[in-house]
């Protein structure tokens, strides 16, 4: 009985932290928080974590993100808070941006 419960909420977790990608976007996202691809051309707004996430664009290794109505400014491996999630870009090449979001 344990382990049945132990799978129904670790499925509806999964469900909670499922996200959605749009405008050639992917998400991919687990118990830690979501990682966001966006193409680098800005493209696109995803929904992760119950909150909207978009990149707005990118100049000289800064990524500026709107996450939850809020817009940051963030260099490649570094963190900030936006909307009350941290919110970090992992990477950026010449075709996509790579950005973590954790509540």
């Amino acid at each position: 009985m344990r382990r049945l419960a132990l799978a129904l909420v670790s499925g509806v977790l999964a469900l909670g932290l499922a996200g959605c990608g749009g405008g050639g976007s992917s998400t991919d996202c687990g118990l830690d928080g979501c990682t966001v691809v966006f193409p680098r051309s800005g493209a696109g707004t995803v929904s992760v974590l119950g909150i909207e996430a978009r990149l707005v664009g990118v100049d000289q290794g800064v990524a500026e993100v709107e996450v939850a109505g809020q817009q940051v400014r963030v260099p490649v491996g570094a963190e900030t808070e936006a909307g009350g999630f941290t919110v970090g870009v992992e990477s950026v090449t010449d075709s996509e941006v790579r950005v973590r979001v954790r509540a």
